[in-house]
């Protein structure tokens, strides 16, 4: 059987045969030069690559193994009812990802606040939706790293909590300062899509991808609502869309 000089085997191997840290380097090498380009402010080497990356293999593998094996929500099925999947519909997974297709409804699950008996709503994607997501993720997120503040430490990737307090220990341990606690009432729910869209700027046919997420709507068990803004808690780059997003709705407010 003739192997894959860019994959290293063949496309039917097993699902455990692969060499995921080759894979990892593959993937990192590419988000690595998007970092760079994006940092210097060249813009046409960002799109060139990252439309390297939403077509790499190697990235397409990593994104399914992320959803269907790494992720707490890997058995957590979305309107089409699929989850747990095998090495063989893994494999399968990875050939079907296409930037072109359109985003289903996200299945809506309520869960409880920590604190209360308020529930909060959770949108669930479809496990195609879900790996497309980590897919576009890999390539934005390189991207808007090299933009965001330095001291921003929600949704980073490689940042925690604990990173965020020290940095307020430092800023604070040598004299005495006020600290500003704000929280905006219902900030996702009311994110306006077009200013997010135009904020991102990426190229058109992941723009349109991005889009079809914003308006895919939710199902509430049997009852289907659209969804004309604000951007779902539980996808897999809502997080990154939520960073991206401007700190206005969009009519200047």
């Amino acid at each position: 059987m003739n192997k894959s000089k860019t994959r290293g085997f063949a496309p039917q191997s097993e699902w455990n045969k692969v060499n995921w840290r080759k894979l990892e380097m593959t993937v990192f090498k590419l988000q690595k030069r998007i970092y760079q380009a994006s940092q210097r402010g060249d813009v046409r080497v960002v799109r060139k690559l990252q439309k390297t990356l939403m077509k790499s293999w190697s990235a397409k593998m990593i994104a399914v193994r992320r959803v269907t094996q790494e992720n707490k929500g890997k058995r957590s099925a979305g309107i089409d009812g699929v989850k747990s999947l095998n090495s063989k519909q893994r494999l399968t997974l990875v050939a079907n990802l296409k930037i072109s297709k359109r985003a289903k409804p996200t299945r809506r699950v309520w869960i409880p606040k920590s604190q209360g008996t308020e529930k909060r709503p959770l949108g669930i994607p479809t496990m195609y939706d879900r790996a497309l997501q980590t897919l576009a993720k890999q390539a934005l997120e390189p991207e808007w790293e090299a933009k965001f503040e330095p001291n921003s430490y929600g949704f980073r990737p490689g940042r925690s909590c604990h990173d965020a307090i020290e940095a307020i220990f430092n800023s604070i341990c040598k004299k005495p300062k006020w600290v500003l606690d704000a929280d905006i009432s219902k900030c996702f729910d009311k994110i306006n899509h077009d200013a997010l869209l135009t904020k991102l700027n990426t190229y058109p046919s992941l723009r349109r991808l991005i889009k079809s997420w914003l308006k895919a709507g939710v199902m509430d068990k049997e009852t289907f609502s659209t969804t004309d803004e604000g951007t779902p808690q539980g996808g897999v780059i809502s997080p990154l869309k939520r960073e991206c997003s401007p700190p206005w709705n969009g009519n200047g407010n």
